[in-house]
């Protein structure tokens, strides 16, 4: 799953088996600031997160996972989630390619990651941009255009 810390927007991956069902308090490795992770991908900002943000030493700040310029968080956000489409099902996605069957048989998780870039870059940008379906079909379709 994606999380983005509630301060910063800094992206991450975090496997949600290794989250603890009763959730996690942690550390943004960009702005140092603490919040709650919960098992599900909620985050919670803290009331007193600034002071131990005060308390952490100065460091230089560099982003996480490169420009945070909406265009490119958007298109690494779609990519993150269209590999997360493989990366998690149980299917077989070379025959579903070979079939020609993508479209069908990834109809569920394809919506349901759609949400959620929608949830992360907004409705409007998200359906006023391609990054969504160039991820479709450059990682999920391998270059072909089905999407």
């Amino acid at each position: 799953m994606n999380v983005t810390c509630p301060y910063c927007e800094a992206l991450y991956r975090v496997d949600p088996e290794r989250v603890p069902p009763e959730g996690v308090r942690t550390r943004c490795g960009q702005c140092r600031k603490i919040f709650d992770l919960a098992r599900d991908g909620a985050v919670r900002a803290l009331a007193d997160a600034a002071a131990p943000a005060a308390a952490a030493p100065a460091r230089r700040a560099k982003p996480v996972f490169g420009a945070q310029d909406p265009d490119t968080r958007a298109h690494r956000i779609a990519r993150a989630l269209v590999s997360d489409i493989i990366a998690y099902s149980d299917r077989d996605v070379d025959a579903s390619r070979t079939a020609g069957s993508l479209r069908t048989d990834f109809r569920e998780d394809i919506l349901k990651s759609w949400e959620e870039y929608v949830e992360q870059v907004g409705e409007d940008f998200a359906k006023s941009t391609p990054f969504f379906r160039d991820a479709l079909n450059d990682i999920l379709a391998q270059g072909r255009s089905v999407f």
